[in-house]
């Protein structure tokens, strides 16, 4: 008996020895779901785009830029007299109208901020903070924005639904180096 007991004592060290091994997932993911988020991201740029184009084409008096960001612009107030360009930290004095891709007043100069931004170190729409990069002292432009470089997939949760390209006439009133 007492053999018994020590035989089932040392198999029961031998097999209590033994490294946990780690569990395996149980379930997979195929990554279908990036995919297609990219394929539905990829198609609305390209709807975008042809909107954006149509509108340009339909404007026959004004030339139209584009940048290497992905937005267009066309100067309705060009100085070329000025050669300072504001640069990161500079503080710049700016008006600006959003509207919608038809040309409808969305927000007006009361209605948008900031008036005042300091280059890349204060949170403004993403194609905005490239745009103000390109601007002149008293200059005024209209830049089209697609969805992307506006306000996204969300939207700015009051006025501006998802998904939807915008213009902005900017007016660049001052700029005051770092």
């Amino acid at each position: 008996m007492k053999k018994l007991i020590m035989c089932l004592a040392f198999t029961g060290l031998l097999f209590a020895c033994k490294q946990p091994e780690a569990r395996k997932p149980i379930t997979y993911r195929s990554g279908t779901f990036i995919k297609e988020s990219v394929q539905r991201n990829k198609n609305i740029v390209q709807d975008e785009e042809k909107i954006i184009q149509s509108v340009i084409k339909k404007d026959s008096a004004h030339h139209y830029y584009q940048s290497n960001l992905g937005f267009w612009y066309k100067y309705d107030v060009a100085v070329t007299t000025d050669s300072l360009l504001p640069k990161k930290g500079d503080i710049v004095k700016l008006d600006f109208e959003i509207y919608d891709i038809d040309n409808n007043l969305i927000y007006g100069k009361a209605e948008t901020a900031p008036k005042v931004y300091a280059i890349d170190k204060q949170e403004i729409m993403v194609g905005l903070r490239h745009a103000v990069k390109l601007m002149h002292k008293g200059e005024t432009i209209s830049f089209i924005f697609p969805s992307h470089m506006a306000y996204g997939y969300l939207g700015d949760k009051q006025k501006i639904g998802t998904n939807v390209p915008l213009i902005c006439k900017v007016t660049l009133n001052d700029i005051k180096p770092e």
